[in-house]
């Protein structure tokens, strides 16, 4: 199965769980099957599903892992103040890490 085909069948199972989406149509576009999908998984009530829709889940996200690319840690550069601590901006979906830390100031 490649990536096309996983991506409509998980929607259409997702659609088919909820009988007010059942008649919704599948858009043409990748881009707006990426956001519906998405949007799907979002709102999803957390409740058991099949195994073979876990399976395929399983490996369209290890696919979209893949095609984005994973930043690894311990090649960015530390903070010149303090070496435990790494400065980036980036997405950080993509980083590997032991924990994100966001920090803001109070105005």
């Amino acid at each position: 199965m490649v990536q096309e085909e996983r991506r409509r069948y998980l929607i259409q199972e997702l659609l088919s769980e909820q009988p007010r989406y059942r008649d919704m149509e599948i858009p043409d576009k990748e881009r707006e099957q990426r956001q519906l999908l998405r949007s799907l998984m979002n709102i999803r009530p957390p409740r058991p599903i099949g195994d073979e829709f876990l399976k395929v889940q399983d490996e369209y996200l290890r696919e979209e892992v893949r095609k984005k690319g994973i930043v690894c840690s311990d090649t960015l550069p530390v903070s010149l103040f303090d070496h435990r601590l790494v400065l980036w901006r980036g997405d950080i979906t993509t980083l590997k890490v032991d924990a994100i830390v966001n920090v803001s100031t109070p105005i």
